[in-house]
């Protein structure tokens, strides 16, 4: 029974599911959607340009069927001729097609957002399996998609009658009247047609969008066990922690050196160790660590230092006590207040003096380091 429950894919899918699906390209689409957006989109178009594209294609058409003699009898005017009319036809009408373009880029990507995948294009195994073949053609989704098929029919017969029926006045008279008139009559109808498809279109998606997100969610659902695979796969799997735990160095290396421009001194080794303090005088704490590094960590602090013009003091024991006893964002511990009060009074004062405010301070000497402190 309980290997039976195991295998019930009842678990919402796992964020490493979704995102594996969407690798696949198996994201949620709605073609009603997007068909319906297409079509309003072409039919506001039409609206609004509809006047200026009737307007030009009649007068390539005059242009087209009264030529001058003289291109007549020269074929290479008559070619010049010709591709100027068609340049002018494809200037009126490109609006129309590049909003069509745009629309088609986007539409698609409202419900899913954005995705390309290779994989998707891929050949599966699935697809030529027979028994799988059959449940998707006697399947709900089956079903669904005839349903929505039926009504997508419909749709189109109801729209094309009621568009015949009332536009049968104007489709008579297109012969009679200009041909900047018949053009634009023309363009109104097929304007109309598109609206009323757009609009009856919707209401298919407004019913299918729920649906495609519902049917997305219950194909990635997962069984308990494929959980738990996973989850040994991802937080099991020593490279990922890693890769973990080396992506956690480097933001908090990063972090350790962004923090070195504003302390009051680095004190070195002079190689092998650097530590940087600050002390924040509005504070009444101790000075803090705010970032130390050894061999090639310590060489990187000193270069961000000298390059912000902070104070960099060789002193070896104070170094190494502060290295192997501070952790950083930590106050240096008591027994090393006097050492680096010593320090951060030199500094201050060096600081004074070069601000023309003050005399020359005496050199610091060596620092004696209590017990318990030597390294």
């Amino acid at each position: 029974m309980a290997e039976s429950d195991s295998g019930e894919k009842e678990q919402d899918a796992t964020p490493k599911r979704q995102q594996d699906a969407r690798d696949k390209g198996q994201i949620v689409r709605s073609k009603d959607l997007t068909t319906a957006m297409l079509l309003m989109v072409a039919a506001t178009s039409l609206s609004s340009f509809s006047g200026g594209i009737a307007s030009k294609i009649a007068d390539v058409a005059i242009a087209a069927f009264s030529p001058d003699r003289k291109h007549i009898f020269n074929p290479g005017q008559m070619i010049r001729a010709s591709s100027d009319l068609l340049a002018e036809v494809v200037i009126a009408v490109a609006p129309f097609f590049i909003a069509l373009f745009i629309i088609g880029l986007i539409a698609p990507m409202m419900l899913g957002g954005m995705s390309f995948s290779i994989k998707a294009l891929a050949p599966k195994a699935s697809k030529m399996s027979v028994p799988k073949g059959l449940k998707r053609m006697f399947g709900t989704n089956a079903l669904v998609e005839l349903l929505k098929g039926l009504a997508r029919v419909a749709v189109v017969f109801l729209v094309a009658y009621f568009v015949l029926t009332d536009s049968f006045p104007k489709l008579t008279k297109l012969g009679t009247g200009s041909i900047e008139s018949g053009i634009r009559d023309a363009m109104d109808i097929v304007t109309q047609s598109f609206f009323l498809l757009s609009l009856s279109l919707i209401v298919i998606a407004m019913l299918d969008v729920p649906y495609q997100i519902w049917k997305h969610a219950k194909e990635l659902k997962m069984s308990k066990q494929e959980v738990k695979d996973e989850y040994k796969e991802t937080e099991g799997s020593p490279e990922l922690k890693g890769r973990i735990k080396q992506k956690q160095r480097e933001i908090s290396q990063q972090r350790m050196m962004d923090a070195v421009p504003d302390a009051d001194v680095i004190v070195t080794n002079p190689e092998h160790y650097s530590v940087a303090l600050k002390y924040d005088v509005m504070n009444s704490g101790a000075p803090i660590v705010v970032a130390k590094g050894q061999d090639v960590i310590a060489m990187y602090i000193r270069k961000v230092a000298i390059a912000n013009d902070v104070t960099i003091l060789p002193m070896p024991p104070l170094a190494r006590a502060l290295y192997h006893t501070t952790e950083i964002g930590h106050e240096v511990p008591q027994g090393l207040f006097l050492a680096v009060a010593q320090v951060l009074a030199f500094v201050f004062q060096l600081k004074t003096f070069n601000d023309g405010k003050g005399p020359r301070p005496k050199s610091i000497g060596e620092i004696e380091m209590p017990e318990g402190f030597t390294y």
